[in-house]
């Protein structure tokens, strides 16, 4: 168990007047015990207490260390291992519970623990995630310097005649190539007018004079994420309307970056970069929020948005993604990902992001 990842979710717990909390999140026990399950429809739970009476729930099909820093409970699939979990709540006082904890599993516990009450609490663990610490920082800034390098080679796939789904097929290689483990989240490669659709898969589009090309795309390395998107020209670009769009999202995406320090609120952020978009008459075509917080997961607890009025923290790391999209014509959108610093931010992305006409 990482005691100074607990130590910061246990005082977390405190503040939200918790001394108990069972997670069943993978992503959080991995966290927290540096060991990755994936239970499928299995039971899956660390029980963790303010007192040190902490045990975690693994089914005997999965293989861990002797020694995860936690008392250990194994059961096999026709054991009793509600019982026993229930055994280790405290009666009378307020139970935890995460987000992602089945009602299979949560409905026996709030019969039979015994809890005084039950409260979706998350946020301790989410909250406490969402500051990379160094060894994290340093991770993400691998993994970035990878996507980078793929970038590079995945813009060497633009050619004439060839289709979406051609250019995503390759790029799975040039990752392993690069040293990545594997995708992040499948890539997404639009041409054109699919550039427009946002999330567009790849399909059998063919690639064509005067096209968009946008990649947004990420891969995995040592547990963490990288996530950036970058939109070429093929040959030429059509029209000074279509130069003119790209050239905003590239001033959108550089006066969010600008103003990013601790201490800006987030909603400032997305209003940095909605403003130009607003201005240059396409803010109905900027069809979402500025960014995303990511890590061990692509998307993770905390967003750039204009709801959000959190403040920016040393140690966020987060999307600044700026994009317009004009239905059956053109989509451009222009991602970094950005670390959180003392006094200002890092950009984990050098990939250029001048207009660039892939000849």
């Amino acid at each position: 168990m990482n005691t100074q990842r607990l130590e910061k979710v246990l005082k977390k717990m405190e503040t939200e007047g918790l001394e108990q909390m069972i997670i069943s999140d993978p992503y959080a026990i991995y966290y927290l015990t540096g060991r990755f399950i994936d239970p499928g429809e299995r039971l899956l739970a660390l029980y963790i207490n303010q007192s040190g009476k902490n045990k975690i729930f693994i089914n005997n099909l999965f293989t861990v260390p002797e020694d995860l820093g936690v008392e250990k409970f194994r059961f096999s699939d026709t054991d009793d291992y509600l019982t026993p979990l229930c055994d280790c709540v405290e009666a009378g006082k307020p139970l935890g519970i995460d987000k992602t904890f089945a009602a299979r599993f949560l409905i026996p516990v709030i019969d039979h623990s015994g809890a005084s009450s039950y409260k979706v609490s998350s946020i301790c663990i989410d909250e406490v995630r969402a500051c990379k610490d160094d060894e994290e920082r340093e991770k993400m800034r691998a993994v970035s310097a990878i996507n980078d390098k793929a970038m590079a080679q995945f813009r060497g796939l633009i050619h004439e005649g060839v289709t979406e789904e051609e250019i995503a097929s390759k790029m799975l290689d040039i990752y392993k190539s690069l040293g990545a483990d594997g995708y992040s989240f499948e890539p997404l490669v639009g041409f054109g007018a699919n550039c427009a659709l946002g999330h567009h898969g790849p399909d059998n589009t063919v690639l064509k004079e005067g096209d968009t090309v946008l990649f947004d795309v990420g891969c995995r390395k040592d547990g963490y994420c990288a996530d950036m998107t970058r939109t070429f020209f093929y040959k030429k670009v059509p029209s000074e309307k279509h130069r003119a769009i790209y050239e905003t999202v590239r001033r959108a995406n550089a006066a969010a970056e600008a103003i990013l320090k601790p201490g800006v609120p987030l909603c400032e952020v997305d209003k940095a970069a909605r403003q130009i978009i607003e201005d240059a008459g396409y803010g109905p075509n900027f069809t979402h929020r500025l960014g995303h917080f990511i890590g061990l997961e692509v998307h993770e607890y905390g967003d750039v948005s204009s709801a959000n009025t959190k403040v920016a923290e040393v140690g966020n790391i987060f999307s600044i993604e700026p994009g317009i999209y004009v239905e059956g014509e053109v989509g451009v959108r222009i991602e970094d990902l950005v670390l959180i610093t003392e006094d200002g931010c890092e950009i984990l992305n050098s990939f250029s992001k001048e207009l660039d006409i892939v000849e």
